[in-house]
């Protein structure tokens, strides 16, 4: 029997600067975003009403931030991690111009690391990826990496090679789309009476409800990014026998985490950076996944007096009372009902 189509490049397949260009561009339509709140239940206003948006200065509902996410890091998984044993984390992510039903997504990626396992069996790549819309402007840019199957144990791993990446990204580095008008901002409409002014930074906040993960929602996710990683698909799949079953995609983690937060920060309305992200231990189909919150910062935009940025710490956590749970051990390992520590900047409306 004949293949052609290629397994998917391994470890040893990778070369430091390697360019793709990725296949299947994505147009998103207002059925991806039906959907992808009937996976996750966001509730914020911006991306659920196009009045709302459009009494911002928009020409209607922008998709959410991390279902453009998703929909490019999607693209990128044949060519890149559809071998792979777990995605390990983000940094310097930055969102550029919106993304609105009708609008096509195109993505392509660059090797910027690659360093082998002290096992011989597995590396980690580090991965530049970019999403641009159908004008050639960019829509979100950020690195990953991510563990890797070598085909050959035995195969020569290529010299070291980590990159440099910021621990975080301030004000300067990100872009604040120029539409906005937060002048009409109707608090009401938005759930929640709180505003830039009236968070504190080290305070936490619960964001008190939690979601039970099904195995058809997940998967359901997964495929409607495009997402061909195996270790998401085939419980037989190379690299899952560890766990005999389905590993959940680490983004949809993200997007449930960030669905909760609603609850304490409606009024952070969009996401413009992710600073870093740690899926600290793998989720399963039966998880009920819960979710705080950290204010770490807080900064004025240069420019804006409507508009103020919050840096947050999102935790999430499985099967836990999240209101006594701590996130780590005594000696800073985090504890196994963590499942994700996520570092990003939002915005949130000021008092006039």
């Amino acid at each position: 029997m004949t293949q052609k189509t290629s397994d998917g490049n391994y470890f040893e397949d990778f070369t430091l600067n390697q360019e793709f260009i990725h296949a299947t561009p994505r147009t998103v339509t207002e059925g991806d975003v039906a959907l992808y709140t009937a996976l996750y239940g966001s509730r914020f206003a911006l991306n659920s009403s196009d009045i709302f948006a459009m009494n911002l200065g928009l020409e209607g509902a922008p998709l959410d931030d991390l279902l453009v996410f998703h929909m490019v890091f999607g693209k990128t998984v044949a060519d890149v991690s559809v071998n792979a044993v777990a995605n390990l984390g983000y940094a310097a992510a930055t969102f550029g111009g919106l993304v609105y039903p009708g609008d096509t997504v195109i993505a392509r990626s660059q090797i910027i690391g690659l360093k082998e396992n002290s096992s011989g069996k597995t590396g980690v790549v580090y991965i530049h990826s970019q999403g641009r819309n159908q004008h050639g402007d960019m829509v979100v840019d950020y690195v990953r990496w991510v563990m890797v199957n070598k085909r050959n144990p035995k195969a020569v791993p290529p010299e070291p090679s980590v990159p440099q990446l910021p621990t975080h990204l301030t004000v300067t580095d990100f872009t604040v789309p120029s539409e906005f008008d937060l002048s009409t901002y109707e608090t009401d409409l938005a759930g929640s009476e709180h505003l830039f002014e009236d968070y504190q930074v080290g305070e936490k906040i619960n964001h008190v409800d939690g979601m039970t993960i099904e195995e058809a929602e997940h998967m359901m996710a997964t495929r409607l990014y495009q997402n061909t990683a195996k270790v998401h698909f085939n419980q037989f799949a190379q690299g899952e026998s560890r766990f005999g079953r389905r590993l959940i995609y680490g983004g949809h983690i993200i997007s449930l985490a960030r669905a909760l937060s609603f609850n304490g920060l409606a009024n952070g309305f969009k996401i413009v950076a992710i600073n870093g992200g740690t899926h600290c231990n793998p989720a399963f189909a039966g998880d009920t996944i819960s979710a705080w919150s950290e204010v770490i910062e807080k900064s004025e935009l240069p420019g804006r007096r409507d508009i103020g940025a919050l840096r947050l710490r999102t935790v999430a956590t499985k099967d836990q009372d999240n209101s006594a749970f701590p996130l780590t051990d005594g000696d800073g390992k985090y504890l196994a009902a963590t499942l994700l520590d996520f570092d990003y900047w939002v915005l949130m409306p000021r008092r006039p």
